[in-house]
């Protein structure tokens, strides 16, 4: 069931907990040190990215572990990867449509952390 339009003030539990293991299932698929920032790149670059050059955008990542997290990535629908046959071979990630949809959240808990930030400034300062 896909909806859009939610009553969060719903006062029933089971209603709740359907909320509460959607938003776990997400946050299973996006769990990862690396997979969020996969993301944003792949979103930043506009255009499909080689194997190379997301290693060099993800800052910090070796090479198993950004292979692992963008296997998960594809596995989960959220990445697609394209194997060009030539020598050598050429290997693109890009968002699938699954992982376009992410934009809007993904711009929502930006805005989310940046908000944090300023209260939590705000509140040091207040101090």
């Amino acid at each position: 069931m896909f909806m859009t339009d939610r009553d969060w003030r719903c006062d029933d539990p089971q209603q709740q907990l359907v909320w509460a293991a959607a938003t776990s299932d997400a946050l299973r698929v996006l769990e990862g040190k690396w997979k969020i920032v996969i993301i944003v790149q792949l979103f930043a670059a506009k255009q499909p990215l080689r194997f190379s050059e997301l290693e060099r955008r993800v800052e910090g990542v070796n090479q198993k572990m950004l292979t692992q997290q963008l296997k998960e990535l594809e596995k989960d629908g959220i990445v697609t990867r394209t194997v060009y046959p030539q020598v050598p071979p050429r290997v693109e990630y890009a968002l699938s449509d699954m992982g376009l949809a992410l934009g809007p959240c993904i711009e929502k808990l930006i805005d989310w952390t940046f908000m944090r930030r300023d209260a939590l400034e705000a509140a040091g300062a207040a101090e």
